[in-house]
């Protein structure tokens, strides 16, 4: 896995902190297993130059906003680092439709006409899933291999060496994930995961973007942008 990382320039301030997480005895088997199941000729997303895209694009020390996926989407051309986003050009999944549904109902911001949530990630926002990895059809194929612990890491470090970030824990997964956030140091939201099957249980409502907004202002730090550039504008 060390080697893995060199080879993608893993962000400094990221490795500064949880390089030494990639030694352990746990992480070196999940790098043979994926080289083993890479070998057996399964297809993993994202592509391995964008496993860690989250925290190439949100350094340590400007995440403001933390939003907990579970595992990376499985369809091809999807998944390109970042929880709930997918590639320009990739049909909008139905999670993230309802986060928009949510956005343009708490702040008036309208639907973006892409999935690419970039421009939040260049902002603060990490999008972080639990799991980094996943094969092509096959939801859920690497949970348990040893992401899960790594990216528990993550959240800790944050939780113990930051203050006043916001953290949106959405499904039961991400609020177990979320257990070790100290909610006096940090604001915690929750709510049911913007998944069509459970969207209407109280995430449509929930105003966890203007909630965010407005405790990141009372702290002294910029509001986050929700709205998206068009498509036609990205890179």
């Amino acid at each position: 896995m060390n080697e893995a990382v060199d080879r993608i320039k893993l962000e400094p301030s990221w490795k500064s902190r949880i390089g030494d997480y990639l030694q352990r005895d746990d992480m070196r088997q999940l790098s043979a297993f994926l080289r083993e199941r890479k070998a057996q000729g399964a297809r993993i997303f994202p592509p391995g130059p964008q496993i860690f895209s989250a925290l190439e694009a949100t350094p340590f020390d400007r995440v403001k906003v933390v939003i907990l996926g579970q595992d990376p989407y499985h369809g091809f051309g999807q998944a390109h680092g970042l929880c709930f986003s997918v590639q320009p050009g990739t049909a909008v999944p139905p999670s993230l439709e309802n986060v928009y549904k949510e956005i343009q109902r708490d702040l008036g911001i309208a639907r973006p006409d892409h999935g690419c949530l970039t421009h939040w990630a260049e902002q603060g926002v990490l999008l972080l899933n639990a799991v980094l990895t996943v094969e092509e059809g096959r939801a859920g194929a690497h949970q348990g291999k040893g992401w899960e612990g790594f990216t528990d890491c993550i959240v800790e470090r944050l939780n113990r060496e930051r203050e006043h970030l916001v953290f949106m824990l959405w499904g039961s997964y991400a609020q177990a994930k979320g257990k070790v956030i100290d909610p006096r140091r940090h604001l915690v939201l929750k709510a049911p995961h913007p998944s069509p099957l459970s969207a209407h249980r109280g995430f449509i409502g929930c105003g966890h973007f203007s909630a965010a907004n407005a405790y990141l202002a009372r702290h002294g730090m910029a509001p986050i942008d929700w709205s998206l550039p068009p498509r036609a504008a990205l890179a």
